[in-house]
């Protein structure tokens, strides 16, 4: 066991006389140490019931035999931190989180591990953790919050940031935006729509790191308990067998998790945390493969902000094995790799059957031939650009207008609410990319004024930044180069002509490439925004956004 190495032999001693000033007995340090790693704190609604997941956890491991010890990782709130310089600091805790918990596990020497994360960067920066040090672990999330419910329909966070939008268009009264504010979320748990943090956590149960229902079961179930209890007796079985992430995340685990990803029509945000952990677990992933998997692949689902559905009602459909089934009546996936159930992919969907052909449509019936994500290249993306095509209206999926520049998101804010924003216009928002931000913001508040304002059917955003799972409509994130590193997205002009062909894949500035050229020679890099503390640090290392904003490293480069 690792943790022979600060509990066994008299060259211990002084080891165990810590552990003695914490309390444990000879019998405790006579078992494995499993390390439950606690994302809980006061200020994310996902994580506020954490605490009570990381006791049942305790619970399980303590029954299977293994000693639980809890150590925590830190959280941002993405809607807390929205719109603001808070949003510079979301993207970068994927890597503090990472880097925090391979601390604590290799310092303490843990012999397994159990993962209790729940909302945006906690699941993949905790995944990236997982595949780095590699010892069997289980994840386990907070579950997602249930539906608002405002005027006799279901609500989630995006009908919220909407309202707002609505209201400064004039269509909403200010007694309405504050009945939304006071019905949108009425529970705990992880936004209830198919956002980041719900994309992550489904997609940790198609990767087959997470037990059945960790994405779907709503945080205030009691199921989710004994799902935590099962989660902490689960992980002493892996370590007794030696099934460890690397051993489950291997290549066809993550082309599962895209497939699962294209199904479902998850966050365009899965574009950056899949290759960052696939990059942890020694595994190339890049995005070109994406569009492969979603031309194979058809979306079942239209979670919001795509349809009318939320997360409780993929729970009782049969949640994230339902959807496998269905892909695996196509042969789809690969079924035959282990999993943290200990059985492989095959043994854990067998039998899961889709309860609501409303909410997972059949594999015969989906609501296109193609998947939830598509990725564009072009004159203007020379790399890469990401959309969430299954929450694009018909009328969008072609769009051809002239850009609207602004440099960073505050400006084109003020110009969507100030109504200098009109039907057809190309909103282009640079320089707000992984160094450009620095910290790559989630661009909600604009994609949720121009829905607002009742443009969503003729509007299309751009950015070098990225857009929450909350965001809908023609909103192309993670365009790479980013404007910081002169990508052609910084030499775009007021007016230029922006042609949009989502379902051939492109993404182009109607201009020569002689006058692309002439505006390269004429572009100079900007200062810094910021220059001191973590986001400079990070601004200087982090990597562009279609290898997944992973920062560099000198073993890597």
């Amino acid at each position: 066991m690792r943790s022979d190495n600060v509990t066994k032999g008299v060259q211990q001693a002084p080891h165990r006389s810590l552990f003695n000033a914490l309390g444990y007995t000879k019998e405790e340090l006579d078992r494995p140490l499993v390390g439950i790693v606690s994302s809980y704190n006061e200020i994310v609604p996902g994580h506020m019931n954490l605490d009570k997941i990381v006791e049942a956890v305790k619970m399980g491991v303590s029954m299977a035999g293994g000693t639980p010890i809890v150590f925590p990782a830190i959280a941002v709130c993405d809607g807390i931190a929205m719109g603001h310089t808070g949003m510079k600091y979301s993207l970068v805790t994927r890597d503090l989180i990472c880097d925090s918990t391979e601390c604590m596990a290799l310092a303490h020497q843990f012999d397994a591990l159990v993962m209790v994360p729940n909302c945006d960067k906690n699941v993949p920066g905790l995944l990236m953790a997982a595949a780095r040090i590699n010892v069997p672990t289980v994840f386990v999330s907070g579950g997602p919050m249930l539906a608002g419910h405002v005027k006799g329909k279901k609500t989630s966070l995006s009908s919220m940031f909407e309202a707002v939008g609505a209201y400064a268009a004039g269509t909403m009264s200010a007694e309405d935006v504050e009945e939304y504010e006071n019905k949108a979320c009425p529970t705990c748990g992880s936004c209830s729509g198919m956002y980041t943090a719900n994309s992550m956590n489904c997609l940790t149960e198609a990767i087959g790191m997470g037990l059945k229902g960790s994405g779907t079961i709503p945080a205030v179930y009691s199921e989710r308990l004994k799902l935590a209890k099962h989660a902490g007796m689960k992980v002493m079985e892996l370590l007794e067998k030696n099934i460890r992430p690397r051993d489950i995340m291997n290549e066809k685990a993550f082309i599962n998790a895209m497939t699962v990803d294209m199904a479902l029509g998850c966050s365009t945000n899965t574009m950056l945390h899949l290759p960052a952990i696939a990059h942890e677990a020694g595994v190339e992933l890049n995005l070109d493969m994406a569009n492969d998997i979603s031309a194979r692949t058809p979306n079942l689902c239209h979670l919001a902000p795509a349809g009318p559905t939320y997360m409780e009602d993929l729970n009782e459909a049969g949640g994230v094995y339902a959807v496998m089934n269905e892909l695996n009546k196509k042969g789809l996936l690969y079924t035959d790799m282990i999993t943290a159930t200990g059985k492989t992919v095959a043994e854990n969907i067998e039998g899961c059957v889709n309860k609501n052909p409303e909410v997972i449509r059949p594999i015969d019936n989906p609501y296109s031939e193609t998947g939830g994500i598509a990725v564009l290249k072009g004159n203007l993306a020379p790399d890469s650009g990401v959309v969430k095509r299954s929450a694009v209206v018909p009328e969008m999926m072609v769009h051809e207008g002239p850009a609207r520049v602004f440099d960073c998101e505050e400006d084109a804010i003020a110009a969507i609410k100030g109504g200098k924003i009109v039907a057809g216009d190309v909103v282009v928002i640079r320089y707000e990319g992984p160094k450009g931000g620095p910290g790559m913001r989630e661009m909600l508040n604009p994609t949720s004024a121009i829905a607002g304002m009742g443009l969503g059917s003729s509007v299309a955003l751009i950015t070098d930044g990225r857009f929450s799972g909350a965001s809908r409509g023609a909103s192309i994130g993670h365009v790479s180069p980013e404007a910081a590193v002169g990508g052609p997205i910084a030499l775009v002009e007021e007016g230029d002509i922006i042609k949009i062909d989502i379902p051939n894949n492109s993404l182009n500035v109607d201009i020569s490439e002689e006058e692309m050229a002439k505006r390269r020679a004429k572009w100079q890099p900007r200062e810094p925004k910021i220059t001191t503390g973590y986001l400079a640090r990070y601004a200087n290392l982090v990597t562009s956004g279609n290898t997944g904003a992973i920062l560099k490293n000198r073993l890597d480069s």
